[in-house]
């Protein structure tokens, strides 16, 4: 049997395992090829594994919903890189399961934003935005400072993190607790900001 468009066109089902054959191959070789670079399988220079806390203040950025409206991926533009930075590159988000890229900019990118304000200022900033930015639409989370960080979970946390390839130690693993002892879920959100794009950007000026 001779395949022509006119066969092809006619016959749904082979159309459809045609297709699925088409983007099954494609995307072979435009993903399999990655995974042997080093610049997306290794992490930049100076990147280090979250801290308990800015791994406990990750969560609380996840669970209140920040990526909906920031991204965390400066994209190599012009506009974007006088912006925020630095544009991002894959080895700054080796120790990220799962990465906060995101599309959506209601807010600006957060990707540099670490050490670019002050421990104060993000307080400030989160208990009641337009204190700073008066023409924020963004939140306030006022109870962050209220809520003790979450520490009864964190060992585990960190455990499947290292199965996932992050190069949590044991004596690190063991003291996370400790770590989170008498700290806040706006201490733990405030540590995860301050950390955001910063070996990536220290690794862009060398």
């Amino acid at each position: 049997m001779k395949l022509s468009h006119d066969l092809i066109e006619r016959n749904q089902a082979l159309l459809i395992v045609l297709v699925i054959l088409v983007v099954a191959v494609g995307g072979l070789v435009e993903i399999v090829p990655l995974s042997f670079q080093k610049s997306v399988t290794e992490p930049v220079a100076g990147l280090k594994p979250y801290t308990p806390l800015a791994l406990t203040g990750r969560d609380v950025y996840i669970r209140e919903g920040c990526y909906n409206c920031h991204s965390q991926m400066v994209r190599p533009f012009r506009a974007e890189v006088e912006r925020y930075g630095p544009y991002s590159v894959a080895g700054e988000f080796v120790y990220d399961h799962p990465f906060q890229w995101g599309s959506k900019r209601t807010g600006p990118d957060l990707h540099r934003v670490g050490a670019r304000y002050s421990d104060e200022w993000h307080r400030l900033h989160l208990v009641n935005p337009r204190d700073l930015v008066p023409e924020s639409n963004m939140p306030g989370y006022p109870w962050l400072a209220r809520a003790a960080a979450n520490a009864e979970d964190i060992e585990a946390k960190m455990r499947a993190l290292r199965v996932a390839g992050v190069p949590y130690g044991e004596a690190e693993i063991a003291g996370a607790k400790a770590a989170l002892k008498d700290k806040t879920e706006m201490d733990a959100l405030i540590a995860y900001l301050q950390g955001l794009g910063t070996a990536g950007r220290a690794a862009a000026r060398r």
